[in-house]
């Protein structure tokens, strides 16, 4: 006889004989088969975990109509089970009547899918930034089933817990914990069961996600750029869960024209003037909190000169475009520079040819005995064209 091995291990097999172990759900049929190498006409028969003799050659001595001999051959003995439960689940024999006798062992192990999953949320609804917890349970299975958490397309990690009940049976509840965002509202959660016995097991629920107003400032008329005298129209577009309850319009260190009409979420005005000129604000709110845009109301000139640039409704983008007065600083700059370059250059010309002024008319003078003289000598230089030229620097 040969040793055995665990259950759920491969087949046990014996010098000559041969048999397989089976998985089979509660309920439905599981076959065994004990196979014969070589045979030399020897008997072979079946047995239950009992070591009572289900079948001996091609006859059923045990009185389970269950059993059902589905092929008989020398090599051969294969038996049906219908309608499995639990208590059918033990080690089965085969075995061969030689000398000596040989056996090999089929284990059959029942597998019982778990209930439908439960899924259960710590709240109905969450508010953005928040945390939430949900629940997935998968009772009365065997094995013990896993459980795997998707939200949308992305897959979450839960932490798992398993318990096993009096009648050797499982339940799994896996917990999941994150942190929403206004992305998830009516996004699917999905609680998915992994079981040998079933597939494609699960349940889901839709995230609920409350957040506070998004909003912005859409121009509605006039297309261009204001102007005096046109009319205005300027709609407040929130979006919120819940949706906002309240919109109101305010004009930002100012009172809003005396005659701006307020119509749910638009501000209309008409006949522009430059006295509107200012930030026009929406807030818009909701049972999460409060929200507002801007849009930077600049009317221009009913014939202007030169045309601006396309205006956009978003805040702070009407206003006129201001004199660059980096740009006229930077060129006064380098006037300056150009100037003081200059300046330095010729400084530095006129100290290098700097001379003396001077005349030859006084030569001889020094020579005279006298002044009288000296006199004399000096106007009679007058005579030498070369002695009376004078140099200039």
């Amino acid at each position: 006889m040969m040793s055995v091995c665990l259950c759920l291990c491969p087949a046990v097999q014996s010098q000559n004989l041969v048999t397989d172990n089976v998985a089979v759900v509660e309920g439905e049929v599981a076959v065994i088969s004990c196979r014969v190498k070589n045979n030399d006409d020897s008997v072979i028969q079946l047995l239950n975990p009992n070591r009572q003799t289900i079948y001996f050659r091609d006859v059923r001595p045990l009185k389970d109509a269950r059993f059902q001999l589905v092929n008989f051959s020398d090599n051969e003995l294969r038996v049906s089970l219908s309608n499995v439960t639990l208590s059918d689940e033990g080690r089965y024999v085969c075995q061969l009547y030689t000398d000596p006798p040989q056996e090999a062992y089929a284990d059959i192990t029942v597998l019982i899918p778990p209930g439908n999953p439960i899924i259960e949320s710590r709240e109905g609804q969450v508010i953005e930034g928040n945390e939430t917890e949900m629940t997935c349970t998968a009772m009365g299975s065997k094995p013990a089933a896993t459980i795997r958490w998707m939200k949308g397309d992305k897959e979450l990690q839960g932490k798992s817990k398993v318990e096993e009940t009096y009648d050797t049976m499982f339940t799994v509840t896996s917990q999941l914990t994150f942190t929403v965002t206004k992305e998830d509202d009516g996004v699917p959660v999905v609680c998915i069961v992994d079981h040998p016995a079933v597939k494609d097991v699960q349940a889901q629920t839709y995230l609920v996600v409350h957040y506070k107003p998004e909003v912005k400032i859409v121009v509605e008329f006039p297309d261009g750029l204001p102007r005096e005298g046109q009319n205005m129209e300027l709609s407040c577009q929130a979006k919120g869960k819940p949706h906002p309850q309240q919109i109101n319009w305010v004009k930002v260190d100012d009172d809003l024209p005396s005659h701006a009409l307020i119509t749910g979420p638009d501000l209309y005005i008409e006949n522009l003037n430059k006295t509107y000129n200012g930030t026009y604000r929406c807030f818009a709110a909701n049972s999460v909190g409060e929200s507002y845009d801007d849009y930077i109301l600049y009317v221009y000139d009913t014939t202007p000169s030169t045309e601006p640039a396309a205006h956009d409704s978003r805040a702070g983008e009407g206003a006129p475009r201001a004199v660059d007065h980096a740009v006229i600083g930077g060129v006064v700059a380098v006037v300056v520079f150009a100037m003081l370059c200059l300046l330095i250059i010729l400084g530095r010309y006129f100290a290098r040819h700097k001379g003396t002024y001077f005349t030859h008319e006084a030569k001889g003078a020094d020579d005279a005995a006298d002044a009288d003289t000296a006199i004399i000598n000096a106007e009679g230089g007058h005579n030498n064209s070369d002695e009376k030229k004078e140099y200039y620097i």
